[in-house]
């Protein structure tokens, strides 16, 4: 409260992965820690997440037998940064992050699990590999939150099935094929089984997963070390004595408090996605700021970047990509609100293609989402929107659902009246509805239909890479990423181009101290999670590379601040 003592070793703000983190390790150091959040909710864009984790060379890794080459997960950053590619960051973010799962799995509840094989997102490059980087945040029990759960943000709405979050991996397979398969059905039962227990005893579920389990776990590991976490309570500015950032100024209440940090400062507002100023300036396909969308926190609006600037922070507008693309859709919910529907495999499954309002096809679709949209843009150059349809038959619409739509036996019509999800009895009655050239689309669907038949799609290589093939569906042949588009009727989605958090951040170093535009470190503040410039130039290797760096260098900052030397 207001009242309270308002000095502290270390002043966070944030309560994502990156925040918690810090918070959680500089604690468990001894420190006095206080964590502030601008919303009413804590977990950020975290809660929000799929909860995956990229980091090489952990423990996880070495119990399913995976042994990386030596130097082999520099050599792929190194790659994928590019032009960006800051050594001294990377060899950190490799060198730190075992350490980081380590300090969380063996003294936290913070526990995750890794799959035996879930491929970079270019596992064929140099470095790349096939498995062993990838993990996901074990699911939790709400329960261990007590009163705090009422206070976890939720996840998105539409990655929900009637409210119930479903985990990555095993789970969502049984989920597609519980009319397939009796061990599933079964599976599926149970499960929904416990949900539906839950709601009526608690108003919600109590199985957390993927983001909502990392960051209801992140809470209960700062309760147990009783970190004061205060709600809506936005930071309206630094507190800088002679040359070094001492504090900020919190309103809580309503009231400006002044909360002095003897160690340091640490950003973790969660970026910029509905900064529409720093949008329009750094999104290609945003030439207004507008012409984006984002599941992101609403009021992630860029605060921490601001905050650096304030006192000769760096942003660095080079960045190849200035954020994690991600094709979405954009359904009206019940209440008349926007939800807006990240497409991360739908369009690896078998039977789904993507066309521009050419009607032609543009690439990949199996491709990562980051991949994915570089494309899309590329391919809208000079056109007055930047958008695509998925298009497929109804046999694969009830075998796999696409975007917001649920597979069998959940039904599509709120959708069909929606407008979110057009249908037409023929391709010429679709393609009329999505306003394309009908000859464009019928080509393509008959080059896609013969590929099909021989497993190799001859235009744009779709199911040709490990990761294109994880996300297909392994019981297709000869392709698990391609099968006929023949059923009618006929279904399409408009995509547009959106985010699952951005990159350009401030400049940071290999402790997390923000630098100035001439690499000076501003004594006593600190950034971390998408406040930093992302450790991975603007690119995006593979599945958890926000998150992964994230408890990483919040891990890092955590003992960079116990160490005397943060006073310097």
């Amino acid at each position: 409260m207001a009242n309270e003592a308002t000095e502290y070793d270390v002043l966070v703000v944030g309560t994502g992965a990156s925040g918690m983190s810090a918070a959680v390790t500089a604690a468990h150091n001894g420190l006095k820690v206080l964590v502030v959040e601008k919303a009413p909710v804590y977990g950020g864009t975290t809660a929000r997440s799929g909860g995956w984790l990229w980091i090489p060379n952990t423990k996880l890794a070495l119990e399913q037998g995976i042994h990386e080459p030596a130097g082999s997960a520099r050599t792929y950053l190194q790659h994928e940064a590019s032009t960006h590619f800051d050594a001294a960051r990377v060899d950190a973010f490799i060198e730190n992050g075992p350490k980081a799962i380590d300090f969380f799995t063996e003294k936290t509840c913070v526990q995750f699990d890794m799959p035996p094989v879930f491929p970079d997102y270019h596992a064929e490059v140099p470095g790349g590999q096939m498995g062993g980087r990838s993990m996901v945040t074990r699911p939790f029990d709400a329960r261990a939150l007590g009163r705090r759960v009422a206070q976890l943000a939720p996840p998105v709405p539409e990655l929900t099935v009637f409210g119930m979050m479903l985990g990555s991996g095993k789970e969502l397979w049984h989920f597609l094929r519980a009319f397939k398969s009796l061990e599933s059905f079964w599976f599926v039962a149970k499960r929904f089984g416990r949900h539906l227990l839950d709601v009526v005893q608690h108003g919600r579920g109590m199985t957390l997963t993927n983001g909502n389990a990392l960051a209801g776990r992140l809470a209960k590991a700062g309760m147990d070390l009783n970190i004061p976490v205060w709600l809506s309570s936005p930071v309206s500015k630094l507190i800088v004595e002679g040359d070094r950032v001492v504090g900020a100024t919190v309103m809580q209440e309503g009231k400006p408090v002044e909360v002095r940090a003897r160690r340091g400062v640490v950003l973790a507002c969660g970026g910029f996605p509905f900064d529409v100023e720093r949008r329009k300036q750094l999104f290609p396909h945003a030439p207004t700021g507008r012409e984006h969308y984002t599941p992101s926190p609403p009021l992630n609006t860029g605060d921490g970047l601001r905050l650096g600037e304030s006192v000769g922070a760096w942003v660095d507008p080079t960045i190849p990509n200035a954020a994690a693309w991600c094709p979405t859709s954009v359904s009206k919910r019940s209440d008349g609100s926007e939800g807006v529907m990240p497409h991360f495999i739908d369009r690896a499954k078998p039977g789904v293609i993507a066309v521009t309002q050419s009607g032609r096809r543009f690439g990949n679709e199996a491709l990562s989402y980051h991949d994915f949209v570089q494309n899309l843009v590329k391919a809208c150059e000079g056109q007055p929107e930047v958008t695509c349809w998925l298009l497929c038959d109804h046999a694969h619409l009830r075998q796999y659902g696409l975007g917001a739509v649920a597979p069998f036996p959940l039904p599509i019509g709120k959708h069909l009246k929606s407008g979110y999800l057009k249908r037409g009895n023929s391709i010429d009655d679709l393609a009329r509805i999505m306003q394309v050239p009908v000859a464009a689309v019928k080509e393509e669907i008959e080059i896609f239909n013969q590929d099909s038949k021989t497993g190799v799609d001859t235009k744009f290589g779709k199911g040709s890479t490990a990761y294109n093939r994880y996300q297909g569906d392994s019981l297709v042949k000869p392709n698990p990423c391609m099968a006929p588009i023949v059923q009618g009727p006929f279904y399409a989605i408009k995509v547009v181009v959106g985010e699952i958090g951005t990159f350009a951040g401030l400049a940071t170093n290999a402790s997390c101290q923000v630098l100035t535009q001439d690499k000076q470190t501003v004594k006593g503040l600190y950034a971390v999670g998408n406040d930093a410039a992302s450790v991975m130039g603007g690119n995006y290797p593979g599945a958890g590379i926000t998150l992964g760096p994230a408890v990483t260098f919040g891990f890092v900052v955590g003992q960079k601040l116990a160490n005397e030397d943060a006073l310097k």
